[in-house]
């Protein structure tokens, strides 16, 4: 870690901002609790997934360039979502390998960039928080989160320390909730069929809320769960961490 105040980058990503913007402020309380100096650079834009997995490899290619150019001089770059993370950590160097200068400034930022959970635990070595949550949840691991990141047991460590918080674990936690991205779009009948086994599986748990650390599974879920009926309200985990989830669930009017 960087000596004196880690100063990092918030990658804010399009789904938080245009939708749930809560959970960008509850990142960087997060973060600021623990010792960090914030900044979220207004240039930054989409982190280029849809585009790259669309096949748009030259689109894709210049949001990562405007994407590094964003986020030059932090000391991290952290994203309230695995998915983005993993964008920029895995996939940014492979897409800009064919240019020296922006491959080794893609490197330089993928060795730079973590998930939030990931950054607050293993990099920051935080323990515990002081947040109060009272009632049963469950917890889905995005697979982007999970398969590039690594992050699992991260989020499940600060949840245990929630006063008042009783976590039960979902049945297929690390099975997709069918989103995918762009998936959801292309295969719209299996994306469907996908998130009701995931909304039936919720359901039994007898939870009250579901957490996750990616918005677009929760968006995803939330939508699902609310055809069917199923009571069962949404949240980011930074949120719940934050001390910030006493407003409208995901997918709530406000």
């Amino acid at each position: 870690m960087p000596s004196g105040t880690p100063h990092v980058g918030l990658f804010v990503t399009c789904l938080v901002d245009l939708f749930r913007p809560t959970i960008g402020f509850a990142a960087v309380k997060l973060m600021e609790d623990a010792g960090c100096r914030v900044s979220v650079p207004a240039s930054q834009v989409c982190c280029g997934q849809p585009a790259y997995n669309s096949g748009d490899r030259r689109d894709a290619a210049e949001i990562a360039r405007q994407t590094i150019a964003a986020f030059r001089g932090f000391d991290y770059v952290v994203a309230p979502s695995g998915s983005c993370a993993g964008m920029l950590r895995e996939h940014y160097p492979a897409l800009l390998a064919g240019e020296p200068a922006w491959k080794r400034e893609a490197e330089d930022l993928a060795g730079r960039t973590h998930e939030l959970m990931a950054f607050l635990v293993d990099i920051l070595g935080v323990e515990r928080v002081g947040a109060r949550f009272q009632g049963r949840a469950t917890y889905h691991d995005s697979c982007s989160g999970l398969r590039e990141l690594g992050v699992k047991a991260q989020p499940r460590k600060l949840l245990a320390t929630v006063e008042g918080l009783e976590l039960t674990e979902l049945p297929g936690a690390e099975t997709c909730c069918g989103f995918g991205g762009t998936f959801c779009v292309k295969y719209p009948d299996i994306s469907g069929e996908i998130v009701a086994r995931k909304a039936a599986d919720i359901a039994a748990t007898g939870a009250e809320t579901l957490l996750a650390g990616d918005l677009g599974c929760l968006l995803n879920m939330a939508g699902r769960l609310t055809r069917e009926g199923i009571p069962v309200r949404t949240r980011h985990v930074a949120e719940v961490l934050a001390g910030m989830a006493d407003g409208p669930a995901i997918g709530e009017a406000k």
